[in-house]
Order: structure tokens, then sequence, then C-alpha cells
């Protein structure tokens, strides 16, 4: 049984618990926690490839601001996720900034320390394939409904992939650690818009909003309005 702290933790995580063990050890081999504070920037679009990270405790933003100001949010990722497995195949600079929501605690793998052991054992390439793979399908998803669902659906459904962790963990969650703004932004919609939406949600039984969070009451009538 592998003895590192966190070993358990990201063993709720898909894509971890499915790893060979071999793999499992060699990655926490060359591991090292990082803690952020809140709104500290872990890296910026443009910087150079740092590496495999883990989120242990709290949340990560990936995003971009243009030069008005304006804000697009691509992510909010939470335990135990992984991420910015890009850089590790391209060798290219960072695609967005990713910042600490609250004190947060990540896994990280360096890039160096992680291409060494890829190269010793190429097999393994293909399970960083499968993290990236997964994510471009959740991304090609995302895609098609900015073009074919309302706006009512989109919210559905994006509240759905948070609560089941996009895929990555068992249990669906109730109750979401998600202000409305974020979560406007995230589906490229007004705050006004989603607000009405999520009223209306809430109104029918399916939703009860309160401060910074969502809980979901009726996750079946949820999903059925997802299929919208």
């Amino acid at each position: 049984m592998n003895s590192h702290p966190w070993h358990s933790h990201l063993m709720t995580g898909h894509w971890y618990s499915h790893l060979p063990v071999p793999l499992q050890d060699s990655l926490l081999g060359i591991a090292r926690v990082r803690r952020l504070s809140a709104g500290h920037r872990l890296f910026k679009r443009g910087d150079p490839p740092c590496g495999l990270y883990a989120v242990l405790e709290g949340a990560v933003r990936v995003g971009a601001v243009n030069e008005q100001g304006k804000e697009a949010l691509l992510s909010v990722i939470e335990a135990p996720h992984w991420f910015g497995e890009i850089c590790l195949f391209d060798g290219q600079p960072r695609t967005h900034d990713a910042v600490a929501v609250g004190q947060c605690t990540l896994l990280h793998l360096p890039q160096a320390a992680l291409l060494a052991l890829l190269e010793e054992q190429p097999v393994h390439w293909r399970q960083l394939a499968l993290l990236m793979s997964h994510k471009l399908r959740l991304t090609f998803i995302n895609l098609e409904q900015l073009s074919l669902m309302p706006a009512p659906a989109r919210v559905a459904h994006r509240l759905l992939m948070i609560a089941e962790g996009y895929g990555e963990i068992e249990a669906t969650r109730q109750v979401l650690q998600l202000p409305q703004e974020q979560l406007a932004l995230m589906l490229s919609l007004s705050r006004q818009t989603t607000n009405q939406i999520l009223k209306d949600l809430q109104s029918q039984g399916i939703l009860h909003l309160g401060y910074g969070e969502i809980e979901i009451l009726d996750i079946e009538r949820l999903r059925g309005l997802s299929a919208t």
C-alpha cells in the first residue's frame, strides 16, 4: 500500500485511481506539495511549461482577462482533478492563467522530472494522453452546446457536470460552492440571464440558492432539463 500522505485522497479521482500502481508510485515519487494563498497566481498565459498539477484542497480558476478587463473563465478546478498536461505534450507556453480560489493545496510534478520519467518508461505516455483526451471531449461537448442548446439547458447541463466532477468522481455532489457570477462566466451568459434561470429552477423546486452556493434538490429533473 502506498504510504504517501495524499495517495488515498488522489484515489478518489477516476484518472489517478485507474493508473498502473507502478506509475502511481513513480508520480508520487517526484511530486512536491505546494500551498497557495487566495488570489495567488500559479502561472499566467505565456509562461513556460512548469509541469503537471493535482488539486488536493481548495480550487483553481483557469481563464484569461483581455486588455479591457473582460474575463473568460474556462473552468474552476477542484480536488482531485489534475491539470496542466497540454504543455507536457507540446512544450509550448501556458495557454491561460491559473489562480488560486481561497487557500489552495496542490501536488506539483515538475516538467523536467516528469519528462525524464516518461522517457524512461514511454509506455506511460498513453495514460497522460487519456487525461488530455477526456478534457478534449468535454470541450467539444461545451462548444456544441454553445451553438445548439438554449441557455436554460446549458445551465442545467453545466450544473450536472460540476456536481458529477466532470466524470472524475464517483458520488454526485448535492451542494456546489459556486457563485452565480462564476457560472455565468463559464457559460458565456450574462449574470442577469443566469440569475433568472437559476431563480426559475428554484421556483420549480429543482434547486435551492444560497450565498455563493447552489444546492441540487432534484437531480433527475435537472438531468431531464439538460437534455432538452
